[in-house]
């Protein structure tokens, strides 16, 4: 599966341009189920099992990424820009990116340190503040290859860390795609719909229209989630750590989590003997603020792996956190059945 996530995270798919990646994971997929894409963009799967269930369960998992737009071609040449998703200035600043259709080389930079006032190297960064310089002479050369309203993202590889971690750009949430692509495989005792949101990043937009139209009893939201367990952090402020298994929220900023299921996740968890963790603050949010209250209300879990430096070019993930979340939620889904 980590091979299957390469690809995926080496796709470009920043909000609202995720084309790239959904024709891959149909190429994945369209053998295994029925598809359609919905008119954002969303892919929905369908794919039968032995039985067909009372109630209806829906899988999700969200194929956009953060990154950012041009805004203006400045008259040296650069470009103003903006960020798509919530991204830090600070994780910003020096990372290479790739710009527009023909996917131009550049580079995020900032004034000059000698340049700034002491108030200013007091403060944060902000994108006001930074560029993208793709190596054009002026605005009118600049103008030859981008425009305002090109994507951009983040340039960055798929690398090992030591034993079992990883490094890239788009874990959140290639690594759910990678999970949903990889269960749509086997055999399934009740029919199950998957689907694979756009626009999770700039507000949850994309699966508040799926979930309208699938119409699920249940969902299981396969996601990223932040972890801070790093040096100087300590007890809640960690939020869940690599190598602590699956992480599986009671609540967000956007949902309250169903109790029952909460505890079905724990309780399955138990009887495979394998490591679950929960979200130690009560922060961030993710399709399931959307999902929950579509129509007339979705009994949703969340089940997350844990990542570190979420939303920049280089997050870090566990293998092993994968692995053990990906047998949590095979298991999981065929058990939600008998609430």
């Amino acid at each position: 599966m980590i091979g299957l996530l390469e690809e995926l995270c080496m796709k470009d798919g920043i909000s609202g341009d995720e084309s790239a990646v959904r024709e891959f994971i149909i190429e994945k997929v369209k053998d295994v189920c029925e598809y359609r894409i919905d008119n954002l963009g969303s892919l929905i799967c369908f794919v039968k099992g032995k039985k067909t269930p009372e109630k209806r369960l829906m899988i999700a998992a969200h194929m956009d990424e953060v990154g950012f737009i041009v805004t203006a071609i400045r008259p040296d040449g650069t470009l103003s820009f903006d960020m798509v998703g919530g991204v830090d200035p600070s994780v910003a600043i020096g990372r290479q990116v790739r710009v527009g259709k023909k996917r131009i080389s550049g580079v995020i930079g900032s004034v000059a340190v000698h340049n700034l006032s002491k108030e200013q190297r007091e403060k944060p960064p902000v994108f006001s503040g930074l560029s993208i310089d793709i190596g054009a002479e002026d605005k009118k050369d600049a103008e030859k290859y981008v425009s305002p309203g090109d994507c951009v993202y983040f340039d960055h590889e798929f690398t090992r860390l030591g034993e079992h971690r990883i490094r890239s750009k788009a874990i959140d949430d290639r690594a759910g795609c990678a999970m949903m692509i990889r269960l749509m495989h086997r055999e399934h005792e009740y029919d199950t719909y998957y689907v694979f949101n756009v626009q999770e990043e700039i507000g949850l937009r994309g699966s508040g229209a799926s979930a309208f139209s699938v119409e699920p009893d249940f969902a299981i939201v396969l996601e990223a989630t932040t972890a801070a367990d790093i040096d100087g952090v300590s007890g809640e402020k960690k939020v869940c750590c690599l190598g602590g298994g699956a992480v599986v929220s009671f609540m967000d900023r956007r949902t309250i989590y169903d109790k029952e299921l909460y505890s079905l996740a724990f309780d399955t968890a138990s009887q495979l003997s394998l490591p679950c963790q929960t979200k130690t603050m009560v922060a961030g949010g993710n399709d399931a603020g959307a999902i929950h209250i579509s129509r007339g209300g979705v009994r949703t879990i969340a089940v997350s792996i844990p990542c570190r430096y979420l939303h920049s070019a280089a997050s870090v993930a566990d293998t092993e956190d994968i692995e053990n979340t990906y047998r949590l939620v095979e298991k999981l889904s065929e058990r939600i059945f008998d609430i």
